[in-house]
């Protein structure tokens, strides 16, 4: 079996399974109410030049030329991307692929200047908890907590020695999971709206 890692984008076909894929693992885990427009509006919220060099990259794994795996990452600020949307198909999990795919992502961030790596993920996803502590990512919240209180639990990671993480501090957390999805959508605003603002930046010094 031929298998590659390539640089692609989420509005390329080839990353069509992925994003589907997405979808369909979170609106089945979370359920397609929770969120406005459901799991496809979320996976959709960054413009796709947020995944491109130098403020990002997307990378998918082929099989004999099939999309089986894959995740991006994106620019919160010099020192740190955002991993998003790891995903393996699910017929496929258990063989290393996402690990792979974490791997690749990381090389790619360092070789762009990038030091450090942030990332969050579910509360339903356990799996993929294991997975980032296997990779030496570091919680960000409190390990001993119901993580229904955090909704999303985030993790760190120093790419480089200079990565910096010890400085960031665990958070505590919220009281009800309602506080804790009030709290998501803030943070996730304010990534947003600081992302935008990298992305207007970027544009600017090509022009």
């Amino acid at each position: 079996m031929a298998e590659i890692i390539v640089h692609s984008s989420p509005l390329e076909p080839a990353a069509q399974p992925l994003l589907d894929g997405l979808v369909a693992e979170y609106d089945g885990r979370y359920g397609a109410v929770t969120r406005p427009g459901g799991a496809r509006a979320e996976i959709l919220r960054y413009p796709a030049e947020a995944y491109r060099p130098t403020l990002g990259d997307f990378l998918l794994v082929l099989r004999d030329g099939e999309t089986i795996a894959g995740g991006a990452f994106m620019s919160h600020d010099d020192a740190t991307v955002e991993l998003k949307r790891i995903w393996t198909r699910p017929d496929l999990r258990r063989q290393g692929l996402a690990k792979r795919v974490v791997q690749a992502l990381e090389a790619s961030a360092l070789r762009l200047g990038y030091t450090r790596a942030y990332l969050t993920t579910g509360f339903r996803q356990p799996e993929a908890t294991a997975l980032y502590a296997s990779l030496g990512y570091r919680p960000l919240f409190d390990v001993t907590v119901d993580p229904v209180l955090y909704r999303s639990l985030p993790f760190e990671k120093a790419l480089s020695p200079s990565g910096g993480v010890a400085a960031t501090p665990v958070e505590p957390p919220a009281a009800s999971f309602e506080e804790a999805t009030a709290r998501v959508n803030v943070l996730k605003a304010e990534q947003e709206q600081r992302l935008l603002a990298r992305i207007a930046a970027h544009r600017a010094r090509a022009a």
